[in-house]
């Protein structure tokens, strides 16, 4: 076994600020992305026909939070694999299109109230989304695991969004 060097022990290091920032991206995205919707959860929304499991509006915001945190820890931990990680590049560029899939959900579904569009939209996110989770993993397991409860939450939201759009 060779012994570690500096080199090895400092990218094992934590690094708040870099932390931080990856923590904040996915948070920005979610905070712009609740600007969209703001008004309509109050207005447009309430007047929508809704499945019996659509959830209480007071559990979107803890969940939406929960898991922007855990894209923040997983691009953290990829981040830190970046000079050594074979599709470093490729990973981050699907996980920026993913947050701006994200995004656009709440900005066709909430903003321009269009919910066919947001059903189609949420499709194209769901790929990206499993193919962000696939080249996480390749680069650092956890990274990968941390997207199955955000894999959930969005198959939950595609089948309550294809419901919201039959029943309206």
């Amino acid at each position: 076994m060779l012994p570690l060097t500096r080199k090895h022990m400092t990218s094992k290091k934590f690094q708040i600020l870099p932390f931080i920032i990856c923590l904040l991206i996915p948070l920005a995205v979610g905070a712009l992305g609740s600007f969209f919707t703001f008004e309509s959860v109050k207005t447009w929304y309430t007047t929508l026909n809704k499945p019996s499991f659509n959830p209480p509006n007071n559990i979107f915001g803890p969940v939406w939070t929960t898991l922007y945190i855990l894209m923040g820890i997983a691009s953290y931990l990829v981040w830190k694999q970046r000079k050594t990680a074979a599709g470093y590049n490729r990973a981050i560029l699907i996980y920026i299109l993913q947050l701006i899939l994200n995004l656009m959900w709440s900005f066709l579904f909430f903003y321009l109230q269009q919910i066919g569009f947001a059903l189609i939209e949420i499709g194209v996110l769901w790929i990206f989304l499993v193919m962000n989770a696939i080249l996480f993993y390749r680069i650092h397991k956890v990274a990968g695991l941390l997207y199955i409860p955000y894999i959930l939450w969005v198959s939950f939201a595609t089948y309550l969004t294809y419901s919201i759009y039959m029943l309206n």
